[in-house]
């Protein structure tokens, strides 16, 4: 069986190579937005190391590109990555929270709970992460990368300028699919960078010498309660619910990945290469949403990608650190603008054609397959309704910039929705039956066919688990 999906996308990733080379390069690029202000602010306040983390990023890179055959992306878990930065965690403690971070999202693949997770959360709830995850990459890139320029500082290639040149090229290039966006404004942030790095600081052959970190009981503790406790539910419902998703959505007809090996996935990354001081990574929906937009349609984007990072880490190494810093914000912040809005427009299928909408036909008779599905059209209040869920979500999410809280706050709209409706069908469905719930010593006795009730879920469909 792996051997058949290795083969599948294998067959996929060099058939797309081959007809748009300069697509699935152009859209390997897409998440550097996202990737190199953390991967840089995390060298500099020594939480990892640059090299180490180029060679397992890059390494993972092509793994996964090969495995899966989507552009699924590499990128910082950014609530450990925030918490490095803002205490300047050692590499050890930085180390913990990722290693904290992935045993638990394995502990989580393995026994399932993720497919659990995945059948229990409404896809308003989803769509909702999504949208506030895009919307999120918009105000930090506005806050972060843009808003800081004048029109002609920090300098002559970072300003204002800049940025609305690259947002006028980004505008004319949307339904210009064949123009690689995103690897011609890499070209010229990478030129100007390199025109601007002092001498001393100038690239230089520095080969890779990896080496063991090993936490303290007391780091593990510091970075394991203070950082990755904080990344669980962003990794959970953004890199690995999300991506699943929204794979279906962008890449209908590749085979999405499931959540158990995306969960897998993340964990294996991180507990190899947390010990050796790599910068603690996931998948996440915002970089496939911004690789898709800038032309990546396969692994083979991201397979280009890692080849490029490892070599970069065995051979270059920490010296890369000066040509980084020097990469124009204007150009970085409107790439994670454009990615932004790309992940966000995933809301807009809410109520058309989401995939809770289709339903497997129930006369098998009057279709060809007995697999085939129908599309279900919401009526105007569960169209309300779900709308009400979607934005409860991204409210949450943005107001406190935390997933888990626009998770729970779309959670209980959800439920605050589906409780009355719940309680009015087992009231109707009791007096129907002639039965009803007798409260007995030490627990419940449901009398007659009300037992099946039980093993409903809110919206009346039977749970096959219970």
């Amino acid at each position: 069986m792996v051997l058949e999906d290795i083969r599948r996308s294998h067959t996929n990733n060099v058939t797309t190579f081959r007809r748009s080379p300069l697509a699935e390069i152009s859209g390997s690029l897409g998440d550097l937005g996202t990737l190199l202000p953390l991967l840089i602010a995390l060298t500099l306040t020594k939480s990892i190391s640059l090299s180490t983390t180029l060679v397992f990023t890059g390494l993972a890179n092509i793994l996964t590109g090969i495995y899966f055959g989507i552009p699924l992306p590499v990128q910082p878990m950014k609530a450990i990555a925030a918490v490095s930065i803002s205490r300047s965690f050692s590499q050890e403690e930085t180390a913990s929270a990722g290693l904290f971070a992935a045993g638990i999202i394995a502990i989580f693949s393995i026994t399932g709970a993720l497919q659990w997770f995945t059948r229990i959360i409404p896809i308003p709830v989803v769509k909702g992460i999504q949208v506030g995850a895009g919307l999120s990459l918009v105000l930090s890139a506005g806050g972060s990368l843009l808003q800081p320029l004048g029109w002609m500082s920090p300098n002559w290639a970072d300003n204002i300028l800049w940025a609305l040149s690259a947002f006028i090229l980004l505008l004319l290039t949307t339904n210009m699919h064949r123009v690689p966006y995103a690897l011609l404004t890499f070209l010229l942030g990478l030129i100007f960078a390199i025109v601007q790095v002092p001498t001393h600081d100038f690239p230089k052959h520095r080969l890779w010498s990896p080496y063991t970190v090993v936490p303290s009981p007391h780091a593990f503790r510091t970075g394991a309660l203070e950082a990755g406790l904080g990344q669980l539910p962003l990794t959970t419902l953004n890199s690995i619910i999300a991506v699943s998703y929204l794979s279906a959505d962008l890449l209908p007809s590749i085979s999405a990945p499931s959540t158990t090996s995306l969960g897998i996935s993340v964990a294996i990354m991180n507990l190899i290469g947390c010990w050796f001081g790599a910068m603690p990574v996931c998948h996440g929906s915002g970089g496939l949403a911004a690789q898709y937009r800038f032309g990546a349609r396969s692994g083979a984007s991201i397979v280009f990608l890692g080849l490029i990072k490892l070599i970069l880490g065995l051979f270059l190494g920490e010296s890369l650190v000066g040509v980084l810093q020097q990469f124009p914000h204007a150009l970085l912040g409107v790439m994670v603008v454009a990615a932004g809005l790309e992940l966000a427009k995933v809301g807009e299928s809410l109520n058309h054609g989401a995939r809770d909408l289709w339903e497997t036909a129930e006369n098998a008779e009057e279709h060809d397959d007995e697999h085939s599905k129908n599309l279900r059209e919401p009526n105007e209040e569960e169209r309300r309704q779900r709308w009400t869920v979607m934005l409860m979500t991204v409210g949450g999410l943005l107001a406190f910039r935390n997933d888990a809280v626009g998770f729970a706050a779309g959670m209980l709209c959800h439920w605050s929705f589906k409780l009355p409706e719940w309680w009015q069908d087992r009231r109707s469905r009791g007096v129907s039956r002639g039965g009803g719930v007798r409260l007995g010593g030490r627990g419940f006795a449901v009398r007659g066919d009300d037992e099946g009730l039980l093993g409903r879920d809110f919206d009346g469909t039977r749970d096959q688990t219970a």
